[in-house]
């Protein structure tokens, strides 16, 4: 009997030295956890804007700059490309930027750049940590096209 009573006791102190030991683990697990849940929901939301940026890019190109008005030179195709683009995906942490360059027998090509700055869960995070500027994730589209213009001989 006495010898159950000090197993018993000898076990009620082993289960008393572990008490706090699951809210050390979680306090030191959750910083972690919640850094890879960041970076998750910035790398999917990132790659479902570059989809979207892709699809908007290409369509803006094909309506704004394939058939140009008459006078209208790519400088200003590509203003109303980034315009359209613009207008299609609104939101504070994207910037679109569009470039044109000639190409040979008179084909343009557009590229379309798209910045992306992470967020914490949809709220703003710095631009800069110690002095050191973060920066943005870029990804681009470039589509070549023919600027036909009605009436006009080459």
């Amino acid at each position: 009997m006495a010898v159950r009573a000090g197993i018993a006791l000898l076990c009620s102190r082993v289960q008393a030295d572990d008490r706090g030991q699951m809210t050390v683990e979680l306090l030191v697990v959750l910083p972690v956890v919640l850094i890879v849940a960041v970076v998750a929901v910035n790398a999917l939301t990132f790659f479902g804007d570059c989809a979207a940026f892709d699809r908007v890019a290409r369509n803006a190109v094909r309506l704004c700059a394939a058939s140009p008005a008459y006078g209208q030179d790519a400088g200003r195709g590509a203003e109303e490309v980034r315009a359209v683009i613009e207008e299609a995906l609104v939101r504070d942490n994207l910037a679109v930027g569009v470039e044109v360059s000639g190409g040979v027998l008179g084909h343009v090509t557009y590229t379309a750049t798209l910045a992306y700055a992470p967020t914490l869960f949809g709220l703003g995070l710095r631009d800069e940590v110690l002095g050191v500027r973060l920066p943005r994730l870029e990804h681009r589209v470039s589509l070549t096209v023919d600027p036909y213009k009605p009436g006009m001989l080459f």
